[in-house]
């Protein structure tokens, strides 16, 4: 029995935001986010479009590739995506930015829309980390009941509405996205696949990355008048230290795990935050930066969406071939991080 990745997708909003049009409005320059972060553009939904609406375009993306159909025509796409639909048992949707706080999942929402009425649906809270969370959560699901045999795992954000654009430091990291997988219970030998998944967290970090008002510690009051929206809040000197170690760390133990050697390795997926994260990892492990697949700059952080986004850029520009071996490797708020191996 086999976990395998037959479809991928990803969806992204029209507009798109380059370092030069940010720096017209804020105090920055491309020069300086560049150079610290390796961001020269980001894609921004407008203010009708929600997390889920973003998912549910990557999600019938991944349904109509794993259908079979890989072309243009958005009619033939929702064709080929309804068609296997309703053979997905469940749903693992991974977001910080839900469309709603608390209840309903973004999970149901999408449920809904693309018609798979046979799924279950739930969302995770994994902070970056939870494409790699929901990978490992649906992989599991499908392993314990021999009924289930398909499952879809979505990472989608609409971070910038959660930005605070008057933060010079947090404010050119993020953008808008979601990718998806759909995931098929095989009968091929074991070694393809899922083969596995490293999941840790270090709760003591939970201040470092953080959206602070409206939940149960901190709620709105009656009769509070509203300033601000609710905005995430970062550490970088800390988020950074322990994103370069948690990235080698992951990389690390997968391949110990497994018995793999740099050479082994077709690609490393990591999550998306900032270029210099993944270049001090590269250089402490000694593998070569060359073997990272990097597409930062043109989509900047887009949190649980940025593996899967990736995946999907790499699948269909053919950069992935069959028996390929990868990693995937995340870090986030919680703080949480972990990582896949995955044959492609």
């Amino acid at each position: 029995m086999a976990i395998e990745i037959i479809g991928t997708g990803k969806a992204v909003p029209p507009k798109r935001v380059s370092n030069n049009d940010l720096s017209a409005q804020i105090d920055t320059t491309d020069e300086w986010i560049r150079s610290h972060t390796g961001i020269g553009n980001r894609h921004i939904a407008d203010e009708n479009t929600a997390c889920s609406d973003l998912a549910v375009e990557a999600a019938k993306n991944a349904l109509a590739m794993a259908a079979g159909y890989t072309g243009a025509d958005i009619a033939e796409r929702n064709r080929a995506a309804s068609e296997i639909a309703g053979s997905i048992d469940m749903i693992i949707l991974a977001t910080a930015t839900p469309d709603f706080y608390g209840t309903p999942s973004t999970a149901c929402i999408v449920q809904n829309k693309i018609g798979a009425r046979n799924a279950a649906a739930m969302d995770v809270t994994a902070g970056c980390t939870g494409f790699v969370y929901g990978l490992e959560t649906a992989a599991g699901l499908l392993s314990i009941r021999q009924e289930r045999k398909r499952a879809l795992v979505i990472g989608s954000e609409i971070l910038t509405k959660v930005t605070d654009w008057n933060d010079r430091g947090t404010c050119v990291l993020f953008g808008d996205g979601a990718g998806a997988v759909i995931l098929e219970k095989t009968g091929a030998d074991g070694k393809r696949g899922i083969l596995r998944s490293l999941i840790y967290a270090d709760g003591s970090g939970n201040s470092s990355l953080i959206m602070r008002r409206g939940g149960s510690r901190n709620p709105y009051k009656k009769g509070e008048t509203m300033t601000e929206p609710i905005y995430i809040e970062m550490n970088g000197q800390e988020v950074y230290n322990f994103a370069v170690k948690a990235v080698t760390d992951t990389i690390d133990a997968l391949m110990k795990a497994e018995d793999i050697k740099i050479d082994d390795i077709a690609r490393i997926i990591p999550h998306q935050a900032n270029a210099r994260i993944v270049q001090a990892a590269a250089r402490r492990l000694r593998i070569p930066l060359e073997r990272f697949y990097l597409n930062i700059e043109e989509y900047a952080n887009t949190s649980a969406a940025s593996i899967p986004l990736a995946l999907d850029e790499m699948n269909r520009n053919g950069l992935l071939k069959k028996g390929d071996l990868l990693l995937t490797v995340g870090f986030g708020g919680g703080l949480t991080y972990g990582g896949n191996i995955i044959i492609w």
